[in-house]
């Protein structure tokens, strides 16, 4: 990999990497875009099989971020760490606090949470070097379990999502099957069995399946199943890259709206959702209420006011909607389109900023 022609290509700032011989530390850490504000984004935990790979990682999951935070209306930029180890073998106190030292020497650069083969443990860790980190234990002042904050932002994607498919954003009895049935698809499950909606399930976990049949109301159904069912709403909450050629002919639902990443293998796949007439709400929009969650305790955690703006995912979705309607183009590229035109903004305002700032300095 040429990595500069690629930071270049897609406009990255910066590229860090950080080790610790003592602890076994392997940390790359990439920042995206700070237009918006300093970096967010979770440090992952992960065995990589090369180098290259979890570089190529890090950069990938930046970018996603700088897009997330935008369309959620953040004041933050897009940034992420990946750590080369085994999470269940390789963690240790000294790693995570000699990790913590190296995001406070970026000086509010770039902020870390909770992610894949990280713990909140691991995040109280970091805090111990650097208040640079989010997601830690609520006795430090944190927000806690994200998973129910999230759930409830794709809940009101999802009722955005059911008012342009069907004209009313009521679920009470809409048929809606649900892939994956982890924290935030439990909880989701709860939200929409409250409202009414019937709901089909599938997980490899079959001890996920039961709680959910046994709590709702839930039909089981095989992994294999589940895109098929004759419903009004398919919610991946598993895996990514599970709209694709295989899967979208399967299809009944005329909605698309989970908590997974990355749900188009493709971004064609996207535009054939579109082709197709399902309305599909991007990913990357209607699961940010756990970012959302986590940047409220940036400025002193108050649940009321992060719920509320965790609502507003609602009206995000539909502004998606109008975008996608009036230039003619996919929901997933009209998602782009919102947070670029974001970031295109305060960039012009800030160029602008500086050169009146010139100016008056030149006529003084």
């Amino acid at each position: 990999m040429e990595i500069f022609k690629y930071m270049e290509t897609y406009d990255y700032e910066q590229l860090i990497f950080c080790q610790d011989k003592t602890s076994g530390l392997k940390a790359i850490i990439a920042i995206h875009d700070t237009t918006l504000g300093p970096a967010l984004g979770g440090t992952r935990m992960w065995n990589y099989a090369t180098e290259e790979e979890a570089i190529e990682d890090a950069l990938r999951l930046a970018k996603g971020m700088t897009y997330k935070n935008a369309a959620a209306g953040l004041n933050l930029g897009g940034g992420k760490t990946v750590i080369i180890g085994d999470p269940l073998k390789d963690k240790n106190e000294e790693m995570f606090r000699a990790f913590g030292r190296f995001i406070q020497g970026l000086n509010g650069r770039y902020i870390t949470a909770e992610d894949v083969g990280t713990t909140v443990a691991d995040m109280d860790l970091i805090h111990e070097e650097t208040n640079y980190v989010t997601g830690i234990s609520p006795a430090f002042g944190s927000s806690g379990n994200p998973s129910p904050v999230t759930a409830y932002g794709v809940y009101m994607g999802m009722k955005a999502a059911a008012m342009e498919a069907f004209g009313s954003d009521s679920l009470a009895g809409k048929k809606v099957a649900v892939q994956g049935v982890g924290n935030v698809a439990y909880k989701l499950c709860e939200f929409l069995h409250e409202e009414g909606a019937i709901l089909t399930v599938a997980d490899i976990n079959q001890a996920s399946v039961d709680r959910a049949v046994n709590e709702f109301g839930a039909t089981q159904v095989d992994v294999s199943e589940i895109y098929s069912q004759d419903v009004d709403i398919f919610a991946p909450c598993a895996l990514g890259a599970i709209i694709n050629d295989e899967t979208i002919p399967q299809l009944k639902a005329k909605v698309v709206a989970g908590a997974a990443n990355n749900q188009l293998k493709e971004p064609r796949h996207g535009d054939k959702l579109n082709e197709l007439g399902i309305v599909y709400a991007p990913d990357y929009v209607i699961n940010s209420g756990g970012v959302m969650n986590v940047a409220d305790e940036l400025n002193g955690y108050n649940r009321e006011r992060a719920m509320k703006r965790v609502e507003g995912i609602y009206d995000t979705i539909a502004r998606i909607f109008e975008i996608s309607k009036k230039e003619g183009i996919a929901s997933y590229a009209a998602a782009d389109r919102l947070a670029e035109d974001r970031i295109a903004r305060m960039a012009k305002s800030r160029r602008q900023f500086l050169q009146n700032g010139k100016h008056s300095l030149t006529n003084r």
